[in-house]
């Protein structure tokens, strides 16, 4: 039986294959979107948003859908939902948000097709997770097409330097998400600020 040493040292290692915009990613982000909602806990799971560049139409990507899902209790999800997933063939682990061992952790699931290629990948978080901030990168590549033309450029460059190394992949892209998403931030906050009703005497 494969240890979790050996199943992380497998997945990591996949290809890192970066390919033009699907138009069925929203598709198959909506399919999946509803089976989770019909096979798990209905008091367990809340909102489930689609995120990451599959979510950015015409961006180039991975053609692995990414989903972020709310989740009530992350005890529970550990309990109730990984055994029910994994029962039908998904992918789990428990996972640090940064680095090899940085919590908190979270549960993430790898979906695939019947070749075992890579179809989507199911994070599950709680409400007061960093990673509802990446829905501000997300909106933002969406309205800003010449920053996502930089992006997909990026990716491409980046999966032909590290084709079978996901983590140095991943952490190649960190500084150029990190610098977006702050530019979001900030355009978010002004525009709040700007919507605010002035108070007079």
């Amino acid at each position: 039986m494969e240890t979790l040493e050996e199943k992380v040292a497998r997945v990591v290692k996949e290809k890192v294959a970066v390919v033009p915009y699907d138009p069925r990613w929203p598709t198959a982000f909506e399919d999946e979107r509803r089976h989770l909602r019909v096979c798990l806990p209905s008091g367990l799971i809340g909102r489930i948003e689609h995120f990451g560049s599959t979510a950015v139409p015409g961006l180039s990507a991975k053609p692995i859908v990414d989903m972020l899902v709310a989740v009530r209790s992350l005890d529970e999800t550990r309990q109730r939902i990984a055994p029910l997933l994994e029962r039908q063939g998904y992918d789990y682990f428990w996972r640090p948000t940064w680095g090899d061992d940085t919590p908190p952790f979270y549960a993430w699931f790898i979906k695939r097709d019947r070749n075992g290629n890579r179809t989507h990948h199911i994070h599950m978080v709680e409400a007061d997770f960093e990673h509802w901030d990446r829905l501000s990168f997300r909106d933002y590549l969406i309205s800003h097409p010449e920053v996502a033309r930089g992006y997909g450029q990026l990716k491409e460059k980046l999966s032909e330097t590290h084709r079978f190394d996901r983590v140095a992949y991943t952490r190649a892209k960190s500084d150029f998400i990190r610098k977006v998403t702050e530019k979001a931030q900030m355009e978010r906050d002004g525009v709040a600020r700007s919507h605010r009703p002035s108070i007079s005497g």
